[in-house]
């Protein structure tokens, strides 16, 4: 068996790491705003996908999300990360009430350790952005198409807006020495993220922006077939 692909950034997420990634979401008014927003979202996205009972939240990340999977009584929730630390940092922080709901899987979603439509919705909030190769994001999306039988809601941030008119602008006035920095974050075009969800094997239900003509985040539902 190969070793899933492995990128620069997932090697941050220390225990650390996970314990401010746990509290940064309701640190501060506009960050704790974003979060209600990002709420209000997948609410939205999880009822377009027809409230599915099976959920594979990956990639987890300390588990802000699981409170909102959990509202729906009767749906199972696996609590997926590459990140050990992640993990044990969601199961620790969020209410035990909520983690006694969820299944922790530590697995990469390059090589999701779950058996060909076995969840009915893959709920993936911020990773794509992470991901600048297009052979990257379709080994995931091609993982996601054979893991989920239904469903898929990522989100990602595209282009044709405000910020990522403001972002592109950034980026032309960096250095040389800048340019040639790490960069794990990534604006994409929507048409360029749209073809890849087609050619992955999906058919695109429905577009949702946190705040249209201005912010780079979109949710995508998509529909296998």
């Amino acid at each position: 068996m190969s070793e899933p692909t492995k990128l620069e950034f997932s090697s941050k997420y220390t225990r650390e790491h996970a314990r401010q990634y746990l509290l940064k979401h309701h640190d501060g008014l506009a960050r704790r705003l974003s979060h209600k927003r990002d709420e209000q979202l997948a609410r939205k996205a999880l009822a377009l996908a027809g409230e599915p009972g099976l959920v594979l939240d990956l990639p987890c990340g300390a588990g802000r999300f699981w409170p909102l999977l959990a509202e729906k009584q009767n749906r199972v929730v696996i609590g997926a990360d590459n990140s050990a630390e992640m993990l044990a940092t969601a199961c620790a922080g969020q209410p035990a009430e909520i983690v006694k709901r969820v299944r922790p899987l530590q697995t990469s979603a390059f090589k999701i350790d779950l058996p060909d439509n076995s969840v009915d919705n893959i709920f993936c909030m911020r990773l794509l952005h992470h991901i600048g190769e297009a052979a990257h994001r379709m080994e995931i999306l091609k993982e996601f198409q054979r893991v989920s039988r239904d469903s898929v809601i990522v989100s990602l941030w595209v282009d044709g807006n405000v910020k990522a008119w403001r972002r592109a602008r950034m980026e032309r006035r960096r250095t040389e020495k800048m340019r040639d920095r790490y960069q794990n974050r990534f604006v994409l075009p929507a048409v360029t993220a749209e073809a890849e969800f087609v050619q992955a094997g999906f058919r695109i239900q429905e577009r949702l922006d946190f705040i249209p003509l201005y912010s780079m985040w979109r949710v995508y539902i998509l529909r296998k077939g």
